[in-house]
């Protein structure tokens, strides 16, 4: 049966509702936010809004309070979901490196088979331009993907996160690009509830003074409900409050978190700043990208077929584009056959000289037709350490060796050079 993206993920996130709901792997955390919202707003409803109803006149004008709570608790609830349970700007993952940046080094080579291979050199980083700015990004191995700018991947998440600004614990995901506005609208509207809160459990401690003529430390007894409500509230405010003042600094001079943190001491240029209204118009006002990740699609895996020797009416195109792996491994089967097509040529000579001479020759030592006959295994090999990768040529700058073709019957347009005319 065939299996769905979400299904064979590498990433740490879970899934629920077949795929359609994506949670970091810390999504438990979203428990305790859950109740560190509700549970102080229903002591609010029940202990100190309950007693407010018919305090305000005309037709008990006092119900507006509890309906704004309500309302408020559920539009911070639907921001905290729509922060945690959607792709942050998730970048897929290649199933192998880009291959257009492979290099080959001749210096670094490494043995396989008894042979040695020219090493694969793999740039860690390239610049892109940015705002007519050259920027560096960084190669990663996990994602096997050069990041875009302002990418980072997320060692909790294990993703590559665009625009990534940081894993929150409290949300259980991480921020990014696609859910960084309704990040900074849930802490700030949580900023508000608190500040509304605190407010309305002031304002109850006053009424109870106004009622019993008495001082505030006999209204606090008579509602210890507002003494903690409030106390919370003062404690949750410079929390989110604080989050909301920073993030409002970092959109105003669009930064991310994680690179406010780690650029702050460096004086490099923000390429990103486009003006405060500018910047809070990119956070606000554009349109949310959609995600790259199609988690309900059936997962397809790739089929890795085994690269085949082209023949000499394609080299010249294959050259030029083909994958420069399987052209090593292309050349050395083409070097091996011309050894082996050597050695019989060599065979064949000695047979002839052999008759040739007749009964007058001199005997020779059979162990030479033994000896080519083995050559097989004592012939030297071309190593790969002596040559280097066609990458960026064109076909036919290997050139044969001329004592091969002498003893070759064989016509390739791609051939190889030998240790000697490569030190000449």
């Amino acid at each position: 049966m065939a299996k769905r993206v979400f299904e064979v993920w590498k990433g740490s996130n879970k899934f629920i509702l077949g795929g359609r709901l994506i949670f970091g792997p810390d999504a438990r955390s979203l428990i305790v936010t859950l109740l560190l919202i509700i549970v102080p707003v229903i002591i609010f409803c029940v202990f100190v809004v309950r007693h407010l109803r018919h305090e305000f006149s005309p037709d008990n004008a006092g119900y507006a309070i509890l309906v704004v709570a309500i309302i408020f608790t559920i539009y911070v609830l639907a921001l905290l979901f729509l922060t945690s349970a959607r792709d942050p700007g998730i970048i897929p993952r290649n199933s192998h490196p880009p291959e257009e940046e492979f290099r080959y080094d001749p210096s670094v080579s490494i043995e396989v088979g008894g042979r040695q291979t020219p090493s694969l050199q793999f740039p860690r980083t390239k610049e892109v331009m940015v705002n007519g700015i050259p920027v560096r990004v960084k190669y990663c191995d996990t994602c096997m993907l050069y990041r875009p700018p302002r990418c980072s991947h997320c060692s909790i998440c294990n993703n590559c996160v665009e625009r990534f600004d940081h894993h929150c614990p409290w949300v259980g995901q991480c921020i990014g690009l696609r859910n960084y506005r309704y990040f900074f609208m849930f802490v700030s509207s949580s900023t508000l509830l608190c500040i509304y809160v605190f407010s309305i459990s002031a304002l109850y401690i006053k009424v109870l003074m106004d009622d019993y003529q008495s001082t505030v430390w006999k209204a606090m007894k008579e509602s210890p409900a507002s003494v903690i409500l409030m106390a919370y509230s003062f404690i949750s405010l410079w929390f989110v409050g604080g989050l909301t003042g920073f993030h409002l600094y970092l959109i105003g001079t669009n930064q991310t978190t994680y690179e406010n943190f780690r650029y702050r001491a460096d004086s490099r240029i923000n390429v990103y700043n486009l003006g405060c209204f500018d910047n809070f118009l990119e956070v606000f006002c554009t349109k949310v990208k959609p995600s790259r990740n199609n988690f309900r699609a059936f997962f397809e895996e790739e089929v890795q077929q085994r690269p085949t020797l082209p023949s000499t009416q394609e080299t010249d195109v294959e050259d030029s584009v083909g994958d420069p792996r399987s052209k090593v491994e292309d050349d050395l089967d083409i070097g091996e056959d011309i050894l082996k097509i050597s050695q019989r040529r060599n065979v064949e000579e000695i047979d002839e000289d052999i008759c040739s001479r007749g009964s007058n020759a001199p005997p020779r030592n059979t162990s030479e037709v033994d000896s080519a006959l083995s050559s097989d295994h004592r012939a030297p090999t071309i190593r790969s350490d002596t040559r280097h990768s066609s990458w960026g040529r064109r076909s036919g700058s290997w050139e044969i060796a001329p004592e091969i073709l002498a003893n070759s019957t064989v016509t390739e347009s791609r051939a190889y050079t030998t240790p000697k005319e490569l030190n000449q």
